[in-house]
């Protein structure tokens, strides 16, 4: 038996999942094998799953989005470090109820990719999500020796706004380690940096972005690009149209710019986290997520671990705390059966302030299904 889900999101962490999710089996069949596998599709929540899989913890004090110092984690095992940037410049980071759209800098995720660096990291997996910001990696390029010059060759301000001021980049002195290291864009969106179904259009109204602030945003990031087409050539503006570069507030941009590739979030995250043996063992999957909707389909982690575990023959069910998917959307994804909370508890409310307690009696049904 194993249990790869993702976190519950606002109730309980992968690790807490994995944890209830295997009470409740051993309620009903105490001596069943159970290997937790916590899992994430590189968002926020990705170093606590890799740090649960056998990474070493490492913290440092960086910039939070507003430039206030946030003690911020990445996980190292080897030579390989995964750093996430919610953990420096995610939505988490902002005090309750306040936003920063124009403003709201990813410097402190550079400054965790140079932390990851320094540890000896030669492969980074820079899984971006739940980001607070919309400066296109402008901030996480600056942590990282990148200059950014108004007209009167001053700095110009921070975020995305800031940008609209733009008149030059001098890249010269970017972390030369840089060109060393295998830098992967893991992320489970593939938008592009502006237009339509740019990072402003689509994603900056969750950060508090009106649309005056939309439109503003995505002029700006559209003539960073632009600018930064005389320093480092046509592929500055390339990158801007290429799968990711809109992820997190337009930061896969900035990482496409230092020669990132750019994967799947979850698929990259599986092979880190050594799925594919787990695999090998188990008889019976588990993952789930918090809400199995639409958006589980499109590169999230529950998606990502049943077509794995399709591939290898293996059974798949789901723990969740809303469904929104019909069955037959649930079989083309390789998950046989999802439960979800609602079942038990019909109260949202209830079922996220109890979602442990409630999980558990979900994972006996499963018992009683798969295992009895």
């Amino acid at each position: 038996m194993l249990i790869a889900a993702d976190k519950f999101k606002g109730s309980l962490t992968a690790v807490q999942v994995a944890e209830r999710v295997t009470a409740g089996l051993r309620r009903v069949v105490p001596g069943v094998d159970v290997e937790a596998l916590p899992v994430a599709d590189g968002g926020d929540g990705t170093v606590a799953a890799a740090v649960a899989a056998g990474f070493e913890r490492h913290e440092r004090e960086v910039a939070g989005p507003l430039g206030q110092e946030v003690t911020a984690a990445f996980a190292l095992r080897g030579d390989t470090a995964v750093v996430e940037m919610a953990e420096a410049s995610g939505l988490q980071r902002l005090p309750r109820g306040v936003f920063a759209p124009l403003t709201a800098s990813t410097y402190g995720s550079g400054e965790l990719l140079r932390a990851a660096l320094d540890a000896g990291a030669r492969t980074i997996v820079f899984g971006v999500g739940g980001s607070a910001t919309t400066d296109g990696g402008a901030g996480m390029l600056s942590a990282l020796g990148a200059r950014f010059l108004d007209e009167e060759g001053e700095p110009v301000p921070p975020g995305g706004g800031g940008l609209a001021d733009l008149a030059r980049v001098d890249l010269s002195g970017l972390d030369p380690r840089l060109s060393a290291v295998d830098l992967v864009l893991a992320s489970d969106v593939d938008n592009p940096l502006t237009g339509p179904k740019g990072a402003p259009a689509v994603y900056g109204p969750q950060k508090g972005a009106s649309p005056d602030d939309v439109a503003a945003l995505d002029e700006a990031l559209t003539h960073f690009a632009k600018v930064l087409e005389a320093e480092a050539g046509p592929r500055a503006v390339e990158y801007a149209t290429a799968p990711g570069a809109g992820a997190a507030g337009g930061i896969g941009y900035g990482a496409l710019l230092l020669g990132a590739r750019f994967r799947p979030g979850i698929e990259v995250m599986l092979d880190v986290l050594g799925f594919a043996p787990a695999l090998e063992r188990a008889s019976l999957v588990i993952t789930g997520e918090g809400s199995l909707d639409e958006q589980t389909l499109h590169g999230k982690a529950p998606a990502g671990v049943a077509a794995a575990a399709r591939a290898a023959g293996k059974e798949v069910v789901a723990v969740c705390g809303r469904l929104a998917l019909p069955p037959a959307a649930l079989g083309r994804a390789g998950i046989r059966r999802a439960y979800p909370l609602t079942e038990v508890e019909p109260d949202v409310v209830k079922c996220i302030a109890d979602a442990g307690p409630i999980l558990e009696r979900v994972a006996e049904q499963i018992a009683r299904d798969f295992l009895s």
